[in-house]
């Protein structure tokens, strides 16, 4: 069956704006295009723009999406298992929030009582799923399945005061790091207090810390990019800093 382009936008809930535009950037073309300029789309199409519309929906961006598509060794059936496991994670996520939500108006009203550790096990399980999303294959692979279990656990076991120390932590970190990144010095007293940070924020996570693994985890901030974009969304070259900070700290370049 074929749809025009008006049809298929109607069909999956887009603009036909939106569908021109996958056009002219590569990501989704017609099978065909009439004489007169009109666009056709057959099962194939309809195919993709799923494909696209969940990943979409998983927040990639449009330059990683035409990436995965449009590669020889894409394969439907294994994105179809990640694109469910990704929901599974995201309905996980929002039914933990619900129940925190529904606990907390019950302790509002007097009806049950809700401990501190309780009031944030919503959030905690929210981010160990984001991560076992975005980052969980490869953690395993390279700290292995035990390590990466053991820090989740850690992570869900925190009390109020753990998570609450963590997160200051963090954007303690974020601030030195800033600063730091203006003296140009990784070797210098501010990066050298954003890699002691940074290392006083891992042991709310790992259960055994290890200069090595420290310095590991600083390369793969530059190595992957998914970590060195958030680390240089504000200014470019920020991961590379903190690597180089990290080694330093950790004695690694001295090896």
């Amino acid at each position: 069956m074929e749809y025009t382009i008006g049809e298929l936008g109607k069909l999956a809930g887009v603009s036909t704006r939106t569908l021109r535009h996958y056009d002219k950037i590569g990501l989704l073309k017609p099978a065909r295009t009439s004489p007169a300029g009109y666009r056709y789309y057959g099962p194939a199409e309809v195919d993709r723009l799923q494909q696209i519309l969940f990943y979409r929906a998983c927040g990639v961006d449009l330059e990683r999406i035409k990436e995965i598509v449009t590669s020889p060794t894409f394969d439907r059936m294994s994105a179809l298992k990640e694109h469910l496991h990704a929901l599974m994670s995201k309905r996980a996520q929002l039914d933990a929030l619900i129940a925190n939500v529904a606990k907390s108006i019950e302790a509002i009203e007097g009806k049950s009582v809700m401990t501190d550790q309780e009031k944030f096990e919503g959030f905690k399980q929210r981010l160990v799923d984001e991560n076992e999303l975005e980052f969980g294959k490869e953690a395993r692979a390279k700290y292995g399945a035990d390590a990466v279990e053991r820090s989740n656990a850690k992570l869900l076991n925190m009390s109020k005061e753990e998570y609450e120390a963590s997160q200051a932590l963090a954007a303690e970190i974020h601030a030195t790091l800033n600063a730091a990144m203006k003296t140009g010095d990784p070797a210098g007293e501010l990066a050298q207090k954003a890699a002691d940070l940074h290392r006083q924020w891992l042991t709310f996570y790992w259960g055994n810390y290890s200069k090595e693994a420290h310095a590991g985890l600083a390369q793969m901030y530059v190595d992957d990019e998914r970590f060195k974009a958030s680390y240089d969304k504000e200014q470019p070259g920020t991961a590379a800093f903190l690597r180089d900070a990290i080694r330093i700290y950790t004695g690694a370049d001295a090896q």
